[in-house]
């Protein structure tokens, strides 16, 4: 597939890729089907030394394995039924990575609402999106990212990218209040939308 984007900005601070990767636009082919989406909401994990981290003090099992590899491959790991799906950033020896939670969908909108069984709600949330893009664990996890499954391209530019603290996370003591999600502001593709919808769904002209 052609116009990939370079993804050689994974790997430097995960931090500043968690903000880079808002409006990139994430595309699968998979059994025959193209489905594509603009990243809208992204959190990092920061590895060895962040508790709500997979990799946190450096252990490796045979769920975070995947991890533990360089930048631009994937990890994907089940929660709950789900799967959700995160971009490694910096080299193995800093297993970090960042989380894609939501996207705005745009191409395959009827192959999404296929796969997640409904017409609404398709995107907004870790699992929902990784469900209707047909990214799973068992077949997903490790891949190396613009490798004809999934490609990553240059997408939209966010007009105002707004830091929060990242959810699900209540448990990770110190972590819980890190500022490490990131969203792009009133746009509706996000989980737990609240307040109103921006001009452009928070994208620039």
């Amino acid at each position: 597939m052609s116009g990939q984007a370079d993804i050689s900005f994974l790997r430097h601070s995960t931090l500043e890729a968690a903000r880079a990767l808002l409006g990139k636009e994430i595309i699968t082919e998979i059994d025959g089907e193209v489905t594509s989406g603009f990243i809208t909401e992204t959190e990092a994990y920061l590895g060895l030394e962040d508790r709500a981290a997979h990799t946190f003090g450096g252990r490796m099992t045979k769920k975070n394995e995947k991890m533990f590899n360089s930048f631009g491959h994937l990890y994907v790991y089940s929660m709950h039924g789900h799967n959700c799906m995160n971009f490694l950033t910096r080299e193995k020896e800093h297993p970090e990575g960042v989380l894609i939670r939501g996207i705005e969908p745009n191409t395959g909108k009827d192959a999404m609402a296929r796969r997640r069984g409904r017409g609404n709600d398709l995107t907004a949330g870790p699992g929902k999106l990784t469900e209707a893009l047909g990214i799973k664990r068992d077949l997903h996890n490790g891949m190396e990212l613009n490798n004809g499954i999934l490609t990553l391209r240059e997408g939209k530019t966010p007009a105002v990218i707004e830091a929060t603290k990242r959810i699900g996370i209540e448990t990770k003591e110190e972590a819980v209040d890190f500022p490490y999600r990131f969203i792009i502001k009133g746009n509706p593709h996000i989980s737990r939308f609240k307040g109103r919808v921006s001009e452009n769904n928070g994208w620039k002209h």
